[in-house]
């Protein structure tokens, strides 16, 4: 798995590990320090930080094959994009009726989106 689909799922996910776990992923994914620098810094060998990334890594992709919160959340975003291209189409209408009901969806999805 990429580094930035880890970092994605961390953001949804990283709140239910503990706190050496975040501490390593942190330094690991956000501050791009070594395994040896990780070592140093949180004072343990560097097959430890290994092994604490390799388990909190599993933790996150079987957080997300459980929940499915990630891959939810992308596909509501797809369909929200497209629900606002085509409003905005609408939005230009010459129908005064169409025009406030596009813009009324707009809202919604805008609201959405937050």
């Amino acid at each position: 798995m990429h580094a930035t689909e880890l970092i994605l799922l961390y953001d949804y996910y990283g709140d239910l590990l503990t706190d050496r776990q975040r501490e390593c992923f942190e330094l690991r994914y956000n501050q791009d320090l070594s395994l040896g620098e990780i070592g140093q810094e949180l004072g343990i060998s560097r097959q430890g930080v290994h092994d604490n990334l390799t388990r909190t890594e599993a933790l996150l992709v079987n957080m997300e094959q459980k929940t499915g919160c990630v891959r939810r959340d992308q596909r509501c975003r797809k369909v929200i994009d497209e629900i606002l291209r085509s409003a905005l189409e609408l939005r230009d209408s010459t129908d005064v009726k169409i025009s406030a009901a596009a813009q009324r969806i707009i809202t919604a999805a805008e609201a959405l989106e937050e």
